[in-house]
Parts: C-alpha cells; structure tokens; sequence
C-alpha cells in the first residue's frame, strides 16, 4: 500500500525472531535442543507471554530476581520478557531493560546460549545488525545444533545485503527445525527473488505449524495478507487480516493490514477507523504516517499534519533507546519533501548501516527527490537485482528514468509496478497512473 520498506520490514523480521529461537521461547512443543536450554524456560514463557499476561510475568520474575539476583533462567526469561513488552506497546524504553538484564545473564554465565541470541534478537530490533550478526556467530558457536541461531545470524546477513551467506543461514535453520519462524524466512527469502507463490507456500507451511498459538497464527495471517495486497489482491488479503483478527483480537498489526487492504479496496474511511485503532494499540511510525497519509487523500490536511508531526515524536524516542532509524526517517522524509539536502545524508547514513536493497531503493529515492537523478541512477538498479517484483522499488527505478528525461522507460516501469499491485501507494500509485496518461 505505501512505503513502509523499512519500519514494517524490521517489525516483521523482529516478531519471527522472537517467536523464534528455533521455534522456542514460546512454546514447549518448539524447542530447538532442549536439552541446551535451562530448564523450565520454555515453559515459563509458555504460562506467561502466550497468556498475553506479560506485565504479570515481568513483575513475578522481577520479585524472584529481589531473592536471586543472580538466576540466570530468571534474568533470560526477564530479558525475553521486555522484548515481548516492546511489540505488545511499542515502547520502546523496554529495550535498554532488556539490554541490562541480558548482559547480566551474561556476567554469570559467559556462555549462555539465550542470553547470547536474545542480545542478537534485541540488536535486530535496534538496526544495529553487524552487532546481531556478531551475537548470532557466538550463539551459533555456542550451540550450533540450535536452528534459531541461524534466524539472528541470516536476519543480519540479510539487512547488511549479504544474501547469498543469509539465504544459506535460513536454509541450515530449516533444515535443524522447520517452524513457524524457519518457514517464515523461508518466504521472506522467496519473495525478495520474486518468487510471490513460493513465499506464499512457505508463510501457509508456517501458518499451520502455527496452529494453536494465538500471536503466531495471528502473524502468519498477517504476512499472507501482505503478500496478498503486494500482488495487488486487496480482497483476500482482507480475509487474511480478518482471520488474524478472529484468532487475536484487537492485534494492531492486522488492524493495520486491514487499514491497508480497506484502503486498496477504496474504503478510506474505513482505512482510517482501522488504522487509529492500531495506532491507539501501538503507536508505532508506520502505523501513524499510513494514517496521516488517508488522512491527507481524504482532504484532512490538519489532521495529517498532525500525525506527521507526531511521528517526529515517537522517533526521537527510539532513538534515545538506542534504534537506528535514519533510513527509515530518510524514507518518509524523502516521500514528504522535507529538506531534500539533509534527507541525503541521512539516506547515506542509514545506508551504511544497512547496506541492502532497503538501503539501495531509499538512498536512490532520497537522491531522486533531491533532483540528483544522475547519482540516484545505480542505486536504483541495485535495488532491484534479485528480481524482487515490488511495485514501490519498480516505480522508484522508474521515477528516476522520467527525472532523466528517458519518458519511455519510465513508462515501462510504471506500468510493470501498477500491474503487480494497482494501489502500491496512496502518495505514488496516482503518479505512476498519470505519468501513464500524459
């Protein structure tokens, strides 16, 4: 629907690692190596998180941590326990709780293997992804038979564009323990090559190995869902959103969806209900920009204007818990037209951070949009090397043949990215469609 590259990629590979671990910290049915993990972990988490009582759990651990201070199955499943709490609220103020926690674990037991992945988990988050990658090469030489170590190891080799040596990563960790999160990735991986059926496959093999566990389910709906709406299926994705919604009521990232697929389908107003109600939820970016976006298509320019400022607001917060977001900024100041020069730099700051087709496709919009169409020229090719049929990366590639003066190819790439999914965009899919007509 929009350009939403950034924020909502890292929320999506953010919740496949935390269910993740090798299927595991969730679940007692979905342990990777049990007989590495302390025991009773995965049962815990199974009493606490799955019953959505997280606050509950985080204080009983809390108490247990006045009497034993230094029981590292308690700081580990505290630790777990605040990276929960971020996606339950977006507060982002959990991360350096579970950073501290963590490293605690870590001073009494060096080489504890959740400990270890659950920093790499926690680095993911933040964008700081040589660190996650570096976190998942020690997890993995502590248990190299535990397959959600290659989550976190191929997460990280993914965002620093080393596709390749990620796409080995998942392959080994579906091969130790296909899982809700190793068939996730699995169909993240095939979508990024174009192949949309086979990730679709893979999320529907995830889907079912998620069966019974409400936040799991509910996300694998979710992802089918927007792989749906990618393909320019507004309708079954919402069934998708809806079905997510019927197993997880409430759950701001179907709500979104739906917001998302009601908005393809026409229904704007329909969009907005939904997406205040996620942004009520968890006040996450890219919720509130898609809402300040309808809000700008349905002539609401008050009410847009004060939700972008808003996002200024929760982004100064990330930062100060330590997410690196200058992409992500970079992306939605170069979508708005705000100060061009410095939106550049920042583009080039995130790029080095995450030198991906993320990084690829938002540094050569920000340039584009900045007029230097000359320089935004290769990095708009490289974002699109693997095959990945994206409408928005398509129409970036051809925004800048138009700023270049190369009419036809720009024609050609616009109308590629409105037959992959007509309503790529509420801001570019009308561009796309009048560069079509004059």
């Amino acid at each position: 629907m929009k350009a939403r590259v950034l924020i909502a990629g890292t929320a999506a590979v953010l919740t496949a690692a935390v269910l993740a671990l090798g299927g595991a910290f969730r679940s007692g049915g979905a342990a990777a190596a049990p007989d590495r993990l302390p025991a009773g972990v995965a049962e815990e988490l199974q009493r606490g998180f799955a019953a959505g009582d997280t606050e509950a759990e985080i204080a009983g651990i809390q108490g247990e941590l006045r009497l034993r201070p230094r029981d590292v199955k308690a700081l580990e499943t505290l630790g777990l326990a605040y990276l929960q709490r971020v996606r339950e609220t977006g507060d982002a103020s959990y991360y350096p709780k579970a950073d501290g926690v963590l490293h605690e674990a870590l001073a009494v037991q060096p080489r504890d293997l959740i400990a270890t992945a659950g920093l790499g988990q926690l680095a993911l988050a933040r964008h700081q992804f040589r660190r996650a990658l570096t976190l998942g090469l020690r997890a993995r030489a502590i248990s190299p038979t535990t397959a959600g170590v290659y989550g976190v190891i191929g997460d990280a080799e993914l965002e620093l564009g080393r596709y390749p040596q990620a796409f080995a990563a998942f392959d080994r960790m579906n091969a130790l323990k296909p899982s809700v999160a190793s068939y996730a990735r699995v169909s993240y991986a095939r979508e990024l090559i174009g192949d949309t059926v086979g990730a679709a496959r893979a999320m529907e093999l995830a889907s079912s190995a998620a069966v019974g566990e409400r936040e799991a389910y509910a996300w694998t709906r979710v992802q089918l869902g927007l792989l749906d709406l990618s393909s320019g299926h507004a309708a079954p994705a919402a069934h998708n959103m809806r079905v997510a919604l019927a197993s997880f009521d409430g759950y701001p990232l179907a709500l979104d969806g739906l917001a998302q697929a009601e908005a393809a389908l026409g229904h704007l107003r329909r969009a907005r209900a939904l997406e205040a109600r996620a942004v009520a939820r968890v006040p996450l970016p890219q919720y509130v920009a898609f809402l300040g976006d309808v809000d700008g298509a349905l002539g609401l320019r008050a009410a847009a204007a004060k939700q972008y400022a808003l996002i200024g607001v929760i982004e100064r917060l990330l930062a100060a818990n330590g997410v690196r977001n200058d992409l992500d900024i970079a992306l939605f100041d170069a979508d708005h037209g705000r100060n061009p020069a410095q939106t550049v730099e920042l583009a080039r700051r995130g790029y080095a951070e995450r030198p991906s087709i993320v990084g690829d496709d938002v540094l050569g919009w920000a340039l584009a949009r900045a007029g230097r169409c000359n320089e935004a020229l290769p990095y708009s090719n490289r974002a699109l090397r693997l095959g990945t049929k994206d409408a928005l990366k398509i129409f970036h590639r051809g925004y800048v043949a138009a700023c270049l003066g190369r009419t036809a190819e720009a024609r050609t790439s616009y109308r590629r990215a409105l037959a992959i999914n007509p309503h790529f965009s509420i801001l570019w899919a009308p561009v796309a469609r009048k560069g079509l007509s004059s």
